[in-house]
């Protein structure tokens, strides 16, 4: 493996930019803590180069705001491996944001693989394979001292990024299809961290949309009660109380003192106590019956057909190109052509279709949705 250097101090930041500022290529990757703390937080930055593997440890170094000016400069290229979390905890912890980023991940769907995921990429593009230990993956990375095996498990995520990178460059070069993946890459420099909205990220628990007025009502004060518990006890909110058990209390509030509940991580009669008045305030609530938007409107028979054509011309040309059919056209994009087959011209000013998208196959979805249009007139 490359040289390894563990930095622990900010004193070592600027040396290390300027080195990097220096490379073409740099792997990236982090490390959280999700698993074991709430909110969660990167604890290790790694980055490789062609010679070195540079392992950050954010838990002890207090400032590496320098790396900002690196990660956003567009010289350097930022390998990264499935980027949209990475890119998200960078945002989160320090503001960053990342420029000239190939997510060999996203890259290795356009040369038609169907696994993507590291250790596939490194066998299939390079012939060789990493031993992984499925425990060092479920780690603590907040933990110090950092094991030996916990550091090399840190930088084999990244010692063979960039050789991976370059092999799928050279394939998309091949197929002319490099311009097409540096577009997504470009979209994914707006990715930025998002909190969650207070007001209806409650509705992202599994059975919550079929839950009454007044029952999702409740459900937001328990979700409410909690976050507020999960952040006291520095713990993921499903080990204080899982996602069904808090449904099922929204379904059944008066079950709150069964042994089921008085059990399930609750500590004790203090978050008890919380459930108790999150359920009481709940009741008192008024019933949520509608959030941001309703529901579109079921399509009519005619659009549901439209669409139903849509997706097998999209699948074939994903078929004919060994491509997930999904890369080829957007989803909602065909849910609106259903509608409306004759405004192609404005759908291809949406924002959601690619210019690539466009080049590729605007003429042949204009010569589909003709034929569409004239089929149906004759039918009817």
């Amino acid at each position: 493996m490359n040289n390894v250097q563990v930095i622990t101090s900010s004193d070592e930041i600027p040396d290390l930019c300027a080195s990097l500022m220096s490379e073409r290529y740099i792997a990236l990757d982090t490390e959280s803590n999700s698993r074991h703390a709430y909110p969660e937080r990167v604890c290790l930055i790694q980055i490789a180069t062609s010679t070195n593997i540079y392992i950050i440890d954010t838990i002890a170094v207090k400032d590496i705001d320098v790396l900002g000016s690196v990660l956003s400069d567009d010289t350097v290229v930022k390998v990264i491996q499935g980027a949209e979390y990475d890119l998200r905890c960078l945002n989160r912890d320090w503001g960053f944001t990342i420029k000239n980023i190939f997510d060999t991940a996203l890259a290795a769907q356009f040369i038609g693989l169907e696994q993507v995921g590291l250790s596939a990429l490194i066998e299939t593009l390079l012939g060789k394979s990493i031993p992984k230990n499925p425990q060092l993956q479920k780690s603590d990375w907040s933990l110090r001292p950092l094991a030996p095996a916990a550091l090399e498990y840190a930088a084999q995520d990244v010692v063979f990024l960039i050789d991976v990178a370059k092999r799928l460059i050279d394939r998309l070069t091949i197929l002319f299809r490099h311009s097409w993946v540096s577009e997504e890459m470009e979209r994914m420099e707006r990715i930025r961290y998002v909190a969650a909205d207070p007001e209806t990220s409650f509705l992202s628990l599994k059975g919550s949309n079929s839950l009454a007025g007044g029952e999702k009502a409740i459900l937001k004060r328990l979700f409410a009660a909690r976050e507020s518990e999960a952040r006291r006890r520095n713990l993921p909110p499903y080990y204080v109380l899982s996602h069904e058990k808090l449904v099922h209390m929204a379904l059944n509030p008066t079950d709150l003192l069964d042994d089921s509940f008085s059990t399930v991580n609750s500590k004790g009669a203090r978050f008890h106590k919380m459930l108790r008045e999150a359920i009481l305030m709940g009741q008192q609530d008024p019933p949520i019956i509608k959030l941001r938007q309703s529901y579109r409107p079921l399509p009519d028979q005619f659009e549901a057909d439209r669409l139903r054509s849509l997706k097998k011309w999209r699948t074939g040309i994903g078929d004919k190109l060994s491509i997930d059919p999904y890369l080829v056209w957007p989803r909602v994009s065909l849910e609106r052509l259903a509608k409306s087959p004759v405004d192609l011209d404005a759908e291809l000013e949406t924002f959601e279709i690619r210019k690539w998208q466009k080049e590729q196959f605007a003429a042949s979805l204009r010569r589909f949705l003709t034929d569409e249009i004239i089929d149906s007139q004759l039918m009817g």
